[in-house]
């Protein structure tokens, strides 16, 4: 298998990871019955954080956070749907990826998870939770 090495790489993680989400028993409903995601305008999105966090690319715009607060507000999510989260994204990154970068990918992921559940918990309503998680060139 190969590294991540491209932002058609991550589009393709993405897509076959929300492909994932949209049926799991334990947090499918927040992306089918919640949001009801715009997957051709979300997938993209989603893979311009990661190009931008593990390629140094520069095209994404978004606050991850308050999008996720926004979600939060409507249906709360615990520690333990992030963690289904994490896991779900590992699993599919290491069904298509191996190398530096697809372990950069899963640790960001890990982190980024864990600050953004801490940050929900604790009814935080504004936050970076990018901020202390080093981006490119940390992988390359």
């Amino acid at each position: 298998m190969r590294d991540i090495e491209t932002r058609d790489d991550l589009q393709h993680i993405i897509s076959v990871f929300y492909e994932q989400l949209l049926t799991d028993p334990i947090i499918g409903f927040f992306f089918t019955d919640i949001v009801q995601l715009d997957l051709a305008t979300h997938i993209p999105k989603i893979a311009d954080f990661w190009a931008f966090q593990l390629l140094g690319e520069k095209n994404y715009r978004g606050n991850v956070f308050e999008v996720h607060h926004r979600l939060h507000v409507k249906a709360a999510m615990t520690e333990d749907h992030f963690h289904r989260w994490v896991f779900v994204l590992h699993s599919t990154i290491d069904r298509l990826h191996a190398g530096p970068t697809a372990e950069a990918m899963k640790l960001k992921a890990a982190m980024i998870a864990k600050k953004m559940a801490q940050a929900l918990a604790n009814g935080v309503t504004r936050y970076d939770i990018t901020e202390g998680v080093q981006t490119y060139p940390s992988t390359r």
